[in-house]
């Protein structure tokens, strides 16, 4: 994968869908900004992006996915990549459905998915080193790049949608405690049903996403 660095983008997520549409970039590939002034956050909100962070988008193939990967489990899939590396590392951090990263009970990044095309855009927004009020940072140390080349590797290894579900399934249940927006309005996980494709049904609705 080429990985192509910036000192300051406004958003790695925005500028690669742009040059993906003008050809001007292909598949596969990695933007990585050391410094972003308007992430895209949830609910259309901004994702305050403090410098030092982790903020990278890159774009795959649909050929080059695991076969059993449905489209509208991506984020789920892609964040479970990313936690299984700082896993390994001793980090602690877990995810909120469906795809925030969190240690013990305040937010520290999350992922965005797009689809273009034949291409799948994802990013990723991670309090590496800082942090704003109310969120947390990430409990290990280890330097971006270490972080970025160990992500790649456990995306090349095409693991099977069902694998990661599988374990995915068991973190679920620390989102039970937590509340998110579905219509605009905010609802208890406490009861929800999480099906196969990372979906859950909450009052008889089927909800991929808080977007």
């Amino acid at each position: 994968m080429e990985i192509v660095y910036f000192e300051k983008l406004n958003s790695t997520h925005k500028f690669l869908l742009k040059k993906l549409k003008s050809g001007e970039f292909k598949s596969p590939v990695m933007i990585v900004a050391k410094n972003q002034e308007d992430g895209v956050g949830t609910h259309e909100n901004k994702w305050i992006s403090l410098e030092e962070n982790l903020f990278i988008s890159f774009s795959i193939l649909k050929d080059d996915l695991a076969s059993d990967l449905e489209l509208q489990s991506l984020s789920i899939y892609f964040a479970y990549l990313l936690k299984e590396v700082l896993e390994e590392k001793g980090s602690k951090v877990w995810l909120k459905w469906p795809n925030d990263f969190y240690i013990n009970d305040k937010k520290i990044g999350g992922v965005l998915s797009t689809i273009v095309g034949k291409n799948i855009v994802c990013s990723f927004g991670l309090n590496i080193k800082k942090a704003p009020s109310d969120f947390e940072v990430l409990d290990i140390n280890i330097e971006k790049n270490e972080l970025i080349k160990l992500f790649i590797l456990n995306l090349k290894s095409k693991k099977s949608w069902k694998g990661i579900f599988k374990k995915y399934k068991v973190e679920f249940e620390k989102s039970r405690e937590f509340s998110v927006r579905v219509e605009n309005e905010k609802k208890s996980l406490e009861k929800a049903s999480l099906l196969k494709d990372g979906s859950i049904k909450i009052e008889n609705k089927k909800v991929y996403s808080t977007r």
